[in-house]
């Protein structure tokens, strides 16, 4: 059915042309919420609890036996899951239930994922967070076109979300296998050499001041700005923006110091870091950048006590790593970047293709989910 496009477009130009009827969704089934408080889950429960983060827990008692749709009040607010079975829920997670003849819960669901975050952005209400109010939930009007063509609608849907869901087991396998290979490849025993990462490092300093000249928040280089800035993150939030000047003319490698302790990446030459930065630029005739990243993804790094967490050059240099011969370290590279390319890259593999499907499985939802409502 996913392949069969002509078809998907075709059933998108004959859905209802004279408009459908709307109706709120306080109408068309019971709205209510848990009554439990989150620690209320068990570890090891029976059932199903229904929270308002992005995966459920468990909890040994339940109070709904049926098929629903729960919603997030707050948190996460607005998303959506679909469950049928025995399940508890939490105080601000809203529970839908006894849905009306003539519509497919499935659809229900779909519809409701397609576009009711675009109409919370206008009708929630801030305090100390965003949350849903009741009469907001209830207000949200469905199109319900004829249950026929609801289910025509679920079955192409089913299909994209179907695949979907293999696409990331199988990821989730190869990143599995990966770790495990990442792990074979770098276990050594006292017959590699070990020392320090000071002692294989030509210089290892924490970033410094921001530079004179600079574009804050600046996604992509331009000509008179065109050697990034780093500061302390993951690698997407780590970009600060751009400037006119670089202080590391090295293929590197950096550290954070705060937040996201520990985290690690190799960077192009001429770029600048900035505070809560660690860098450090190997001697490319004892270790390689890409061989130090790696040993450092199954290395324990350390940090300083006190009341907030935090990295220093000291730790680092104490860190040991071990340090095969640059033939070696290069095999090792070779390996697993095709593995890394293959789980974490975004333009080829498998993550490339989930991406995709994504896009492909929302544009089709948007399309299949679109009607007017006719005149009464």
């Amino acid at each position: 059915m996913i392949n069969n496009q002509s078809k998907i477009e075709k059933l998108i130009t004959e859905l209802c042309p004279n408009g459908v009827e709307f109706k709120e969704l306080g109408k068309i089934c019971k709205i209510e919420t848990g009554k439990l408080n989150a620690n209320a889950a068990v570890d090891d429960g029976e059932y199903m609890f229904f929270t308002t983060a992005k995966e459920p827990s468990r909890i040994d008692r339940f109070r709904w036996d049926t098929e629903a749709l729960l919603i997030a009040g707050n948190a996460n607010v607005g998303e959506i899951k679909h469950y049928i079975g025995k399940f508890e829920a939490y105080q601000r997670t809203y529970v839908l239930t006894n849905f009306s003849k003539g519509v497919d819960v499935r659809f229900l669901f779909f519809s409701l994922s397609d576009n009711f975050k675009k109409y919370l952005e206008n009708h929630t209400n801030s305090a100390a967070m965003t949350y849903i109010v009741l009469s907001t939930l209830q207000d949200f009007k469905i199109p319900l076109p004829p249950l026929a063509i609801q289910e025509e609608i679920v079955k192409i849907l089913n299909s994209f979300a179907e695949l979907e869901a293999e696409l990331e087991a199988e990821l989730e396998a190869r990143k599995k296998q990966y770790e495990y290979y990442r792990e074979e490849l770098l276990m050594f025993g006292d017959d590699i050499k070990w020392a320090t990462l000071n002692e294989v490092c030509l210089s290892i300093n924490a970033g410094g001041d921001l530079p004179e000249n600079y574009l804050k928040g600046q996604k992509i280089p331009t000509k008179e700005f065109p050697y990034p800035i780093y500061s302390n993150g993951s690698d997407e939030k780590a970009l600060y923006g751009y400037t006119d000047s670089y202080k590391i003319d090295d293929e590197a490698v950096t550290i954070s110091a705060r937040g996201t302790i520990g985290y690690h990446i190799v960077r192009d030459a001429k770029f600048t870091p900035i505070v809560r930065l660690i860098t450090l630029i190997p001697n490319t005739q004892i270790v390689i950048p890409k061989f130090l990243s790696y040993v450092l993804d199954i290395t324990e790094i350390g940090h300083s006590g006190g009341s907030i967490p935090q990295l220093t050059v000291p730790n680092v240099k104490k860190i040991k790593i071990p340090v095969p011969e640059i033939l070696e370290q290069e095999r090792i590279v070779s390996i697993l970047d095709k593995f890394d390319a293959l789980v974490n890259d975004i333009s080829i593999g498998l993550p490339a293709e989930l991406k995709a499907r994504r896009s492909q499985y929302e544009y089709y939802r948007g399309k299949l989910l679109t009607f007017k409502e006719y005149a009464k």
